[in-house]
Parts: structure tokens; sequence; C-alpha cells
């Protein structure tokens, strides 16, 4: 199951620069995780300042 970035993102960038796979992106004022690409690591959750990504239920 992939991650998503809740509307808590204050578009600070520092989850695109961890993801491994590139799936992140910057989207209409919040970053946006592409799910085909994702592959669940966690990595953007971990450096996240306000804990925005989180994983899809």
């Amino acid at each position: 199951m992939a991650h998503k970035i809740s509307e808590e993102c204050i578009a600070c960038g520092a989850c695109q620069a961890e993801c491994p796979v590139d799936a992140i992106s910057e989207g209409d004022g919040i970053y946006v995780i592409d799910a085909d690409t994702c592959i669940d690591c966690g990595a953007c959750a971990d450096v996240c300042p306000v804990g925005a990504p989180q994983p899809e239920e």
C-alpha cells in the first residue's frame, strides 16, 4: 500500500529529496505521492516535520 500526503503538508520539500523512487512531486500547494510508483518504504514520513505522509488506508 502506498503513502499519501495529507493537507498538513507545509510544502517544505523534505520528503521529495528522501524518496528513493522519485514518487513525490510538487502539487497544488502541497506535495503529492504517485501511488503507482511508491514502494511504501516510509522514508518520506521519517523526515517530514509535520507528519503529513501517512500510509494510505
